[in-house]
């Protein structure tokens, strides 16, 4: 019985790494042709805005979806600008989370925490940067978080 049940396990996890490599491998069914494939480094990233000093423990607060390859996109409000932003920065984004020359806040402490999770040029990206209060996050000089 225990080796039915074992032949049983190893078949089931099979059958799923088949299945998430037949969606994760590029040339699949249904992806785009290879050709269109090559012609740009992926660049998708999803952007979170989070009460509190930690992404992981805080409440989330909204989420937004940027692709800027192979043109602007997701459901980010400003997917042009923000994608000029990141190509201008590169992976650097603490520029973007810099205040605006004219901005003008209190030091209160009710901590806003932004994260921007994904892949930028083809390459891995994992950002988080905490601002001091909800006034520092609308007062960036970027457009990036600015959802």
């Amino acid at each position: 019985m225990r080796s039915i049940a074992r032949g049983l396990g190893l078949g089931s996890a099979a059958m799923a790494l088949t299945a998430l490599t037949a969606l994760a491998w590029p040339g699949t069914a249904g992806a785009a042709p290879a050709g269109a494939q090559s012609l740009y480094a992926p660049s998708a990233l999803v952007l979170s805005v989070t009460a509190g000093p930690d992404a992981d423990t805080g409440t989330a607060m909204r989420a937004v979806t940027l692709v800027c390859a192979p043109g602007p996109g997701g459901t980010h409000p400003n997917p042009v600008a923000a994608c000029r932003e990141l190509r201008a920065a590169g992976s650097q984004l603490d520029p973007l989370t810099a205040p605006a020359a004219d901005a003008v806040c209190t030091r209160e402490w009710d901590p806003m925490t932004v994260t921007a999770d994904g892949v930028w040029q083809g390459r891995r990206l994992n950002y988080t940067y905490t601002f001091a209060n909800p006034c520092g996050l609308r007062n960036t000089a970027g457009a990036l978080f600015g959802f």
